[in-house]
């Protein structure tokens, strides 16, 4: 029997570093079965109905971190293709950058998800290449490096 083919869902997040630009805001996800260190992922959510991918992102921030985003940019899209637990996921992710304000805390930072999930808040290195934690979208990576390089 074929399989039901899952949605594709679109989504806007952001690539947001701090001040000195050495580091990015991302959120801390727990382990799965494909990441049993758990993983990052950028911040951002769901583009509604009706809703423009650049509204989405003001309003996702606003919603799970209760900040504004300073000097925001479209960056890319990029496609987004994974298993979660063994489930197929498929994503059409638009890429901003931009500088939180205010910017999450150094340590204890969260935001809150729309389901009322909490999520820690960390910064990841633009020098990540020793992380053992992936980051997602790994499509985005790219685009996270070449926000570093803007300093």
């Amino acid at each position: 029997m074929p399989r039901e083919p899952s949605p594709v869902r679109v989504k806007a997040m952001l690539i947001a570093p701090n001040a000195d630009r050495t580091a990015h805001a991302v959120t801390l996800h727990p382990s799965t079965r494909e990441d049993p260190d758990g993983y990052h992922r950028l911040i951002g959510g769901g583009v509604e109905d009706g809703e423009s991918h650049h509204d989405a992102i003001v309003r996702e921030v606003d919603e799970e971190l209760g900040a504004t985003i300073g000097d925001l940019a479209y960056v890319a899209r990029v496609e987004n293709v994974f298993r979660l637990d063994g489930v197929p996921g498929h994503e059409t992710v638009f890429v901003y950058s931009g500088l939180l304000e205010p910017q999450p805390a150094a340590a204890g930072a969260v935001l809150t998800e729309s389901d009322g999930s909490v999520v820690p808040v960390v910064w990841r290195s633009f020098d990540d290449e020793r992380e053992s934690v992936p980051l997602y979208p790994t499509a985005a990576r790219p685009w996270v490096r070449a926000t570093a390089a803007q300093r």
